[in-house]
């Protein structure tokens, strides 16, 4: 997705909303962590170094706009938390993610292999597909490496 301000501020005026100091804020954490997948505690806790007058209740406020204005992904990786990624949207499929139980690293990977079996699904049930998610659970190569020993 293209981050210029225009862009960003012409997006939420067609929306009634303004482009706060606050919301930018919040827009740049993701734009400086571009690899990561963020709960709001996380970016609470990177905003108030630069920015402690923003509260915990702005930041969730802010990532539930941003996540329905599709300028960031919402995902539910099963640990009672929501994180959030900047939305892709000239990709035409989202990542997939690899989360490992014992630490709870989220890695991703872009291999799409579900095309063919989106294809065959949307074709034999007459169901048009527009997108998917792919949420692999296991052990990442560090924690495995931490029992073997």
């Amino acid at each position: 997705m293209n981050f210029d301000l225009s862009s960003l501020r012409q997006k939420f005026k067609d929306r009634d909303y303004k482009l706060t100091p606050q919301r930018q804020f919040i827009l740049q954490v993701f734009i400086d962590n571009r690899d990561k997948h963020l709960s709001a505690e996380d970016v609470h806790n990177i905003v108030r170094q630069q920015a402690n007058d923003i509260g915990l209740a702005t930041v969730y406020r802010t990532l539930e706009l941003l996540s329905e204005l599709e300028i960031l992904q919402k995902i539910d990786f099963g640990d009672g938390r929501s994180r959030y990624e900047i939305n892709e949207t000239n990709r035409p499929h989202h990542h997939h993610h690899l989360i490992c139980l014992t630490c709870g690293r989220v890695i991703e990977f872009a291999d799409d292999l579900m095309e063919d079996l989106e294809n065959i699904i949307a074709q034999n049930s007459n169901f048009s597909i527009v997108d998917h998610q792919v949420k692999f659970y296991g052990y990442c190569q560090e924690c495995r490496k931490k029992c073997d020993d």
